[in-house]
């Protein structure tokens, strides 16, 4: 028997993360750790706890994404806004 998720394009989780978040999320801890056993800075444990936070995925979104949609719809990416003069007549 297989079993399959109900959207076969849905990428890969593992309890609350993506699969690539996970990854990062390991490979920061495992730099982190390394760093803290040579007497430099806690500042890599510190940003991989806070990655690991907001990448947390709850109903397919997570905070990282609601801060990079954010950024690109203040910041990063251009609007465009179309006028139009609606007229009482008509």
């Amino acid at each position: 028997m297989y079993i399959y998720p109900n959207n076969l394009k849905a990428k890969p989780k593992m309890w609350l993360w993506e699969l690539r978040s996970l990854a990062l999320i390991g490979v920061g801890l495992i730099l982190s750790v390394l760093a803290l056993a040579n007497g430099l800075s806690g500042l890599p444990l510190i940003v991989t706890v806070i990655y690991g936070f907001l990448s947390i995925k709850v109903e397919d979104t997570s905070v990282l994404d609601f801060l990079r949609f954010a950024a690109n719809f203040l910041i990063l990416k251009q609007q465009y806004f179309e006028w139009e003069q609606h007229y009482e007549n008509e």
